[in-house]
């Protein structure tokens, strides 16, 4: 495997790193402000919506389309590249600017949609309606998120297929740097403090797009935007990106029905499950979708060179990557749930009782961590081929047994049912995706890979046993001050890495077994 892609790989997870760090940063100011109440519950809604569009319109669907067809201009035509994007980015911003503006004036009937529970609450005039009022709010202030994150994805699409990885992966730096001076210095001043953050949202997305515009202009990849609708290079992007818009955000649909779900459920319910999929996204941001990141422009160059056997080992070192930090990081949240979110968000409106409720669901989402890290490394093998319909029938799939699982699991689980039905239905996915990959004569698990993963598994025995041993009750945790909450949840961290570290190279892992 080549060094140049292993390098990559380290500077996106260390810029997606400091992003993370703010994020969790972010949403300990977040909960310290509203801690997991109705203003909460509001703002996560506010806040997911167009989050899920920019899945479909940004980083998501776009991108999965775009880098292969940008790709293949630049090895093919590399005359008409700057022609590509020009035609591409009118065309994209067109599209979103009235997207964009119908999301603004439609954030009455966005709201219903997606948070019925309150619309009824609102229609009988109970006391969940003010609920609906605010979303509908929010949202007018959320949307335009849409615009600007869509065309920062195009830019940063851009320079990763150019291998300037570190400038996308640093950008939602911003976003989170915005969304927590709002919550510090413009909520105060607001007689709904909670709409600081929406305006924090507004702002982070205009400080994003506004970052990359140099660094396009640096590698002479700006350049006016033009409707090219019929342009050989967009109908090619738009005709993978529309089943690619299904299977890349199915984990994102299924998200915006656990919220749908959630609006009957009692209050708090989105807030926990918030919050417990903020520290699932850690680890999944840092390494998951980095390594995604990273893999789909070298899929891409070994597709249009034809190159079937280095493909393969790409994506071998992609599941083994994945999978090396993900086992401990799924085992590692699983027995510090609690104590993570009681040193990250438990302090101002964030009580004992929301670490306890968010830490159910936090057990359930990482159960899945391993398929949701998978599905991001798995479904680039498809894309890079420019097969988008193959992984959105294995999306329909995932997303019709997500709905099942969710009716099956919420009524005896509430909010946690939730929670184990979209981890369920991501390791559907994932391992739909790797049959396919395999039937397809693409893909297939690597004996050496294999040996691997067993010993992983088994270094990930071995520390969960000892945190067992060692984490003590929560009663002991209540009892500590934050300080020593904190120094004793990071020491546990360090004991279990260095417990999972050791058990590997004790099995025999070196690190010229990850380089393949």
């Amino acid at each position: 495997m080549s060094k140049k892609l292993i390098r990559s790989g380290m500077v996106v997870s260390a810029m997606t790193l400091v992003s993370r760090v703010l994020g969790l940063v972010r949403d300990v100011v977040v909960a310290n402000l509203m801690g997991a109440g109705a203003a909460a519950d509001v703002f996560f809604l506010a806040n997911k919506i167009p989050n899920f569009l920019r899945r479909l319109f940004a980083e998501g669907a776009f991108s999965q389309a775009f880098v292969p067809v940008l790709t293949e201009y630049q090895h093919d035509k590399p005359d008409e590249v700057r022609q590509l994007i020009a035609k591409v980015s009118g065309t994209l911003g067109g599209i979103v600017t009235i997207v964009t503006l119908l999301g603004v004036i439609g954030s009455p009937v966005l709201a219903a949609l997606f948070s019925t529970g309150w619309f009824v609450d609102y229609l009988n005039d109970a006391p969940g309606g003010e609920k609906f009022t605010l979303a509908a709010l929010m949202l007018k202030i959320t949307f335009p998120y849409l615009w600007f994150i869509t065309l920062t994805a195009l830019s940063g699409a851009i320079l990763n297929t150019l291998g300037k990885f570190a400038v996308a992966a640093f950008t939602p730096v911003f976003l989170n740097i915005a969304i927590i001076g709002c919550a510090l210095w413009l909520a105060p001043t607001l007689a709904q403090p909670e709409l600081a953050l929406a305006w924090g949202v507004f702002l982070g997305g205009l400080i994003q797009f506004l970052f990359q515009i140099p660094f396009l202009r640096q590698n002479r990849m700006l350049v006016k935007p033009q409707w090219g609708w019929n342009h050989p290079g967009v109908v090619k992007i738009r005709t993978l990106m529309i089943p690619a818009m299904f299977g890349v955000s199915v984990s994102q649909i299924n998200l915006l029905f656990d919220t749908f779900i959630a609006s009957f459920l009692m209050t708090g319910s989105i807030s926990w499950l918030y919050y417990s999929d903020r520290l699932l996204e850690f680890p999944l941001g840092l390494f998951g979708i980095a390594i995604a990141t990273v893999i789909l422009p070298a899929l891409s160059r070994n597709k249009a060179s034809n190159d079937p056997t280095q493909f393969a080992s790409t994506m071998d070192w992609g599941v083994r990557s994945v999978l090396l930090v993900g086992i401990p990081a799924m085992l590692g949240l699983m027995a510090l749930a609690q104590p993570m979110l009681m040193v990250l968000f438990m302090r101002g409106a964030f009580s004992v009782a929301d670490t306890q409720m968010a830490a159910a669901s936090l057990l359930a989402y990482a159960s899945g961590l391993l398929s949701f890290m998978l599905v991001k490394v798995l479904a680039p093998g498809y894309f890079a081929r420019q097969d988008t319909k193959t992984p959105v029938r294995y999306g329909i799939i995932a997303m019709v047994a997500n709905m099942g699982f969710n009716i099956i699991l919420a009524i005896p689980f509430g909010y946690v049912g939730l929670a184990l039905a979209t981890a369920g239905s991501a390791t559907l996915n994932a391992l739909l995706l790797y049959r396919g990959l395999h039937k397809q004569g693409v893909y297939q698990l690597s004996k050496q890979s294999l040996g691997l993963i067993a010993r992983m598994v088994l270094a990930g025995a071995v520390m969960t046993a000892l945190l067992a041993y060692l984490v003590p009750a929560e009663s002991q945790w209540l009892a500590w001050s934050l300080a020593e909450r904190s120094g004793m949840l990071f020491g546990y961290i360090g004991i279990g890495a260095l417990a999972y570290l050791a058990s590997l190279v004790l099995l025999g892992f070196r690190p010229r077994h990850l380089r393949g």
